[in-house]
């Protein structure tokens, strides 16, 4: 049986307008695992609870198969927020110190090998530094503890996309040898599209789906047509429709079965963003 690195099962917690409702899923072993949807559907809520920062109403967390709240799970969990945390007077050799201190496996020469890679200088003050220079240290802090589980809460927002490259390109290598895993959650998909193995989508509290990249971006599709041909198709045949005023889209599951069923329509390809506004946004879903 393939293990986890997060086992989520049943996840409840409510606040005054918004319930996390019976959330679950899991990240495999040795996988990225991709996580969207919306701001204000979940996202940061359920990470915050993965790592205990807010107390679940009810349900299962188990982090590197242990409880999530064990000391021992959690020293092997790195963590980045979308936001730089380390106070502007604090250089990255003042970070090294305090942090050597708290991580048992912290690896010293690992850290000076990322800083020297990324460029990053040793003794310049964090506040001196630009967003992106500020992101590479936080997951190069994350990272030079060796963890074996990285959590990631929007950490490319607002990066340009050189930065972005060059952090995706280091969140591949970390999961190389399979023994290392990632739960990314991003609202910039096509970061998610780039790496991740599996994909979650969340939305008012509630997952729509978890499923693997590959099968989203190459078999999924979005059908167009006028609204008279959309009124012959067989519900069956789409998971979901929009009007886009000029013609009818619907988002299939299996665009080359589209294709064949209906060959004088237009199959297009759909990106993962696609099928998110599709489920977020739009239409009306089929009955099961």
């Amino acid at each position: 049986m393939e293990e986890n690195s997060i086992l989520v099962r049943d996840l409840c917690k409510t606040f005054p307008g918004f319930t996390l409702d019976h959330v679950s899923f899991r990240v495999p072993k040795g996988r990225i695992v991709g996580f969207i949807g919306e701001n204000g559907a979940g996202k940061s809520t359920t990470i915050n609870l993965i790592l205990n920062e807010l107390t679940k109403d009810s349900g299962e967390i188990q982090l590197l198969g242990m409880e999530h709240t064990a000391r021992c799970a959690r020293e092997d969990v790195g963590v980045v927020f979308d936001e730089c945390t380390f106070h502007d007077v604090f250089t990255a050799a003042n970070l090294e110190k305090m942090l050597s201190g708290i991580y048992r496996s912290w690896d010293s020469a690992l850290y000076r090998q990322y800083l020297q890679r990324f460029r990053l200088p040793e003794n310049q003050p964090v506040g001196s530094f630009s967003k992106g220079m500020k992101m590479k240290l936080s997951i190069l802090c994350a990272l030079a503890h060796r963890p074996k589980l990285l959590i990631l809460d929007e950490a490319t927002t607002g990066l340009d996309p050189v930065v972005r490259d060059e952090i995706l390109d280091l969140f591949l290598e970390f999961i190389q040898d399979e023994e290392h895993s990632i739960f990314f959650s991003s609202h910039i998909t096509s970061d998610i599209q780039k790496i991740a193995d599996f994909v979650i989508l969340i939305h008012q509290g509630r997952i729509v789906f978890e499923e693997q990249k590959d099968d989203l971006v190459y078999h999924y599709g979005i059908l167009k047509c006028g609204k008279e041909r959309f009124a012959s198709l067989s519900p069956d045949d789409y998971i979901t429709y929009r009007d886009t005023k000029l013609s009818m889209e619907c988002l299939v599951r299996d665009k080359e079965a589209a294709r064949r069923s209906y060959p004088d329509v237009i199959v297009d390809n759909a990106s993962l963003e696609d099928i998110m506004l599709f489920y977020i946004k739009g239409g009306v879903p089929c009955e099961d």
